[in-house]
């Protein structure tokens, strides 16, 4: 369970660059605009990533749920602050989003075990 982030990583990772390497100008816009969207601005990283989360978890977007919360995790983020975002992401998002809330949940257990590990 513990590689389920290197895994997520590495296959996110080949898979980018694959489509990175297409003569697309469309997916090259796209994978910038949103390297950029989430760079320090009037809100600062923090914000915008736990802002990422909760709109992944309505749009019911697994990839998006593990990358936001990789990078919450990363920005300091603690447990009860993001069970609290995603109380709010199940209040908007509705009943509908509760396998999504399961995996995140879970996920985020894995990002903790890694952590400690690594201590």
């Amino acid at each position: 369970m513990a590689d389920a982030v290197k895994e997520f990583n590495d296959y996110r990772q080949k898979m980018n660059d694959k489509i990175l390497s297409e003569d697309n100008k469309v997916f090259k816009r796209f994978f910038n605009l949103d390297t950029n969207a989430f760079k320090e601005g009037h809100l600062d990283v923090k914000t915008k990533e736990l802002l990422g989360l909760v709109a992944s978890v309505v749009l019911r977007c697994d990839d998006c749920v593990k990358y936001h919360l990789e990078s919450c995790h990363k920005e300091g983020f603690y447990k009860e602050q993001i069970m609290e975002a995603l109380s709010i992401a199940t209040l908007i998002g509705g009943s509908i989003v509760i396998p999504h809330l399961r995996r995140a949940y879970e996920f985020w257990e894995i990002l903790e075990e890694n952590a400690k590990k690594s201590e």
